[in-house]
């Protein structure tokens, strides 16, 4: 993939040219993005693609027995802190690209004619709901060069330029701490807000 930037999501050399080069592996990063560090998320996709002989392979992913894929992903370091239920999540997804986007993820999103129609057909797969969809979006924006028109406005608080929400904004290890921060900020917002509702 020519002309694409090299992403810095988990400080790895290996894992992070795998998502430069690799739109499956971006996405499936994506899908593990939740209830765990930013980097081992992202880092997932080349121990997955290490365990299955140096290769992400979509298709073998999605035709593997359920229970062998779940043992793959569960070996320590599991890939996830929930393993079990994230490498089903990531497998339906595998599922889908090959029954739909004839295993490329790149398909989901290439000649879509609007942001909103990227973000939507994000949002309608496995472990993906509307503010994964909006984050991916602005992902695929920023640091992908996928800018159908209203990509930001699909995108929403993720898509605003020179800010640092989520992974679209991260470019370096700086960014990343600044990424992190604000994510603890968010949380204790929102928490505080939960608080003073209860109370």
């Amino acid at each position: 993939m020519s002309g694409v930037t090299e992403l810095y999501l988990t400080g790895d050399e290996a894992a992070d040219h795998l998502l430069s080069t690799d739109d499956n592996a971006l996405l499936i990063g994506m899908l593990l993005d939740q209830q765990v560090p930013m980097e081992k998320a992202f880092t997932g996709p080349w121990v997955i693609a290490e365990r299955m002989g140096g290769t992400l392979d979509v298709a073998a992913i999605a035709a593997s027995d359920e229970d062998e894929f779940v043992q793959l992903c569960s070996v320590p370091p599991a890939i996830h802190r929930f393993p079990g239920s994230m490498a089903k999540r990531v497998r339906q997804c595998c599922q889908v690209l090959v029954e739909r986007y004839d295993g490329q993820a790149a398909n989901v999103w290439r000649d879509q004619p609007t942001g909103a129609a990227v973000k939507a057909a994000l949002a309608r797969l496995p472990g993906f709901g509307a503010d994964k969809a909006a984050i991916f979006t602005a992902v695929l924006g920023k640091r992908r060069g996928v800018t159908p028109p209203g990509w930001q406005e699909a995108a929403g608080y993720y898509g605003e330029p020179d800010t640092f929400r989520s992974v679209a904004d991260i470019v370096d290890r700086d960014s990343l701490q600044r990424v992190r921060e604000t994510k603890q900020q968010v949380k204790a917002a929102a928490k505080k807000s939960a608080a003073e509702v209860s109370g």
